[in-house]
């Protein structure tokens, strides 16, 4: 597998963001523990946010969002990788998640307006983790990392595979297409028709909900749209696409990458990941196993800042 990249421009990493007094790290530690405790026994121990962190906040800190229906879980591998590292790690759950019913009719309430409150609070949480904070988004977490880049003031934003709209469907007719889902009925569709409920990761739901599809797909085209009109409160971004993606729309992913780009002191890095398999959960390793050691090498070189 090779990772390939388009460079923005020769700009410099941008100065620490402008954020006001910064939480000690005892705070910030208390703050993410808070938020783990509200979780209570609605979640499924699996399911439950993931804090690794030391007795201090360490220069760099990193905060993981997983992907729709899954849970932080899906980072445990990857999230130790980084502490190893040497860094705090946050992976926080999203709204509606993890819930003990695999089954659960919550996730089609989920609103883009619950995703992007939860942004604020995870961001605000983690910030006294480390002397900079970097954000790591997957497919609805991408989203909600490109969110967070455009309207939030952070170190560096990593934002893979995020769900900005579908493959097939050109971005133009994105934002007509994700309001007629909405004004349809909503389905919950099956992840794999066959095994059905049974079907693995125990740690997260087994089909997802239309509507909450529609929602993230309005969110993501909200960023796009933005990153039109005004520069990104982050100025340090990458964007990772897999070349062979089945799911979401890397055209879409490039417009943001090149609409960013026209901002001055902005860097925006565009990674094409070539050689994986035609897939889009390529941080899962209970789902792919032999994907996860393919891909996790060059992801933590670009998270981390070395690509």
């Amino acid at each position: 597998m090779k990772a390939e990249r388009s460079v923005a421009s020769d700009t410099p990493r941008g100065t620490e963001p402008q954020r006001g007094d910064r939480d000690t790290f005892s705070g910030a530690l208390g703050t993410c523990r808070n938020m783990l405790a509200r979780e209570g026994g609605l979640v499924h121990d699996e399911g439950r946010s993931l804090l690794l962190a030391g007795d201090r906040a360490t220069p760099e800190a990193y905060v993981l969002l997983h992907g729709l229906t899954t849970t932080p879980a899906q980072f445990v591998q990857f999230a130790q990788a980084l502490h190893e590292r040497g860094a705090n790690v946050f992976a926080p759950l999203l709204p509606r998640h993890g819930l003990l019913d695999r089954m659960t009719a919550s996730l089609a309430e989920l609103t883009d307006l619950e995703l992007t409150a939860a942004a604020r609070e995870i961001v605000e949480a983690a910030r006294g983790l480390g002397m900079r904070l970097n954000i790591v988004g997957f497919s609805l977490g991408g989203t909600v990392a490109a969110w967070i880049a455009q309207n939030l003031a952070v170190d560096r934003v990593v934002a893979i595979a995020p769900f900005l709209g579908l493959g097939w469907v050109p971005t133009r007719v994105g934002r007509p297409f994700a309001r007629a889902m909405l004004r349809s009925p909503n389905l919950f569709l099956w992840w794999h028709p066959l095994e059905r409920e049974r079907h693995a990761p125990l740690h997260g739901y087994p089909r997802y909900a239309t509507h909450a599809v529609a929602r993230a797909w309005r969110l993501g085209l909200d960023v796009v749209d933005a990153a039109g009109r005004e520069a990104p409160a982050t100025h340090d971004i990458a964007l990772v696409v897999n070349e062979s993606e089945t799911t979401v729309n890397n055209r879409t992913v490039t417009r943001l990458a090149r609409s960013w780009r026209q901002h001055r002191d902005t860097r925006v890095i565009l990674h094409r990941l070539r050689g994986l398999p035609r897939s889009h959960d390529i941080m899962e390793p209970r789902r792919h196993r032999a994907l996860a050691p393919q891909v996790y090498p060059a992801l933590l070189e670009i998270v981390s800042g070395n690509r």
